[in-house]
């Protein structure tokens, strides 16, 4: 697994939109952009990111910026702008060996999954889930944001569930109302694997595409166990379950030593199915977290795609760290 350099002090960070532009929310864009500043790092954007489009324009001008972002050297990591609906229509359009050969961190989080998960399993560069260049606009800094910036650093640091969670889905503000519950198919887990996933509504579209090397990825980390880590933004229950019954046809599936499924943020059943019951009929040989502190609802864990990773679950409660030889103790 390679591992890009973390950021240090001053360095520059890259931001495209091969995803969606931010012209719609260019005052919380440019709060997320601040927090950034503050830290120490610059940035530098593409011409279609502040477009109000949510394309983020067209697919090959939208693919050529990306690889310009990457052919910068003087650039540790490039920041998706913000995630949409439309990543995966750029993908024919990248120049793939442009990545491969100029390793950087490749951040994002949502429907910039495509992308992530392409340059993990086909070129075996670790990646970061969990945010997008835009996704610092909090107003403060939560400790959860805390920790994104920590792993940004290359910091190991144990990641904690919080004790309480919003559940309004983008709320003017943000306010954590819900006590935070994690819930598992085993009263007590504690398990390693080598993390892989994203966001499972994009997921599912790249499921035997040319642009996904999951079974050469789990072939060869099988030793390490695969941890699973899904996202899932509005799909049904009974969806989530024909995927991950999908994925085991696949052979995504073999040698998963858990899935951890992120608390859902629109939540919906056209037949009563819960999401438990989603996972447990699917993969009932496989430990399952769900509800956890992963995804869409604040507040999120930072995932480091391709990393060994540890979790561990009690009493409604998990812990996350992640395992790499290049993080600082």
């Amino acid at each position: 697994m390679r591992y890009p350099e973390y950021l240090k002090k001053n360095d520059l960070i890259m931001i495209p939109a091969p995803s969606a532009g931010v012209g719609r929310k260019l005052e919380s864009f440019d709060c997320s952009l601040r927090v950034l500043h503050d830290e120490g790092y610059r940035t530098e954007e593409t011409a279609s990111v502040r477009l109000n489009d949510m394309r983020g324009g067209e697919a090959p001008v939208r693919a050529a910026e990306l690889e310009q972002c990457f052919l910068r050297e003087d650039a540790a990591a490039v920041f998706c702008a913000a995630g949409g609906d439309f990543l995966s229509e750029i993908l024919p359009y990248i120049h793939w060996n442009v990545l491969r050969d100029h390793p950087k961190w490749l951040i994002g989080a949502s429907d910039p999954t495509s992308l992530l998960y392409c340059y993990l399993t086909k070129y075996d560069t670790a990646v970061i889930y969990g945010m997008n260049a835009g996704s610092f606009d909090t107003g403060e800094i939560y400790p959860y944001v805390r920790d994104s910036l920590n792993i940004l650093k290359g910091k190991r640091i144990v990641q904690r569930s919080c004790g309480r969670y919003a559940s309004v889905p983008f709320a003017d503000e943000l306010v954590f109302d819900k006590e935070t519950e994690w819930k598992c198919s085993q009263k007590k887990l504690d398990v390693r694997g080598r993390a892989i996933g994203g966001c499972l509504d994009v997921l599912k579209d790249l499921i035997g595409t040319k642009y996904e090397n999951t079974k050469g990825f789990v072939r060869k980390y099988k030793n390490d166990g695969i941890l699973w880590f899904l996202d899932v933004y509005s799909m049904p229950a009974e969806h989530v379950y024909r995927t991950l019954l999908q994925m085991r046809y696949a052979g995504w599936l073999e040698h998963a030593s858990a899935i951890v499924l992120g608390r859902v943020l629109f939540e919906s059943s056209e037949t009563g199915m819960t999401y438990e019951e989603a996972l447990r009929r699917a993969c009932p040989d496989i430990p399952c977290v769900y509800n956890a502190d992963i995804g869409h609802t604040d507040p999120y864990m930072t995932l480091i795609l391709g990393a060994p990773a540890r979790i561990r679950f009690g009493n409604g409660k998990g812990t996350l760290c992640f395992e790499t030889k290049e993080a600082e103790e």
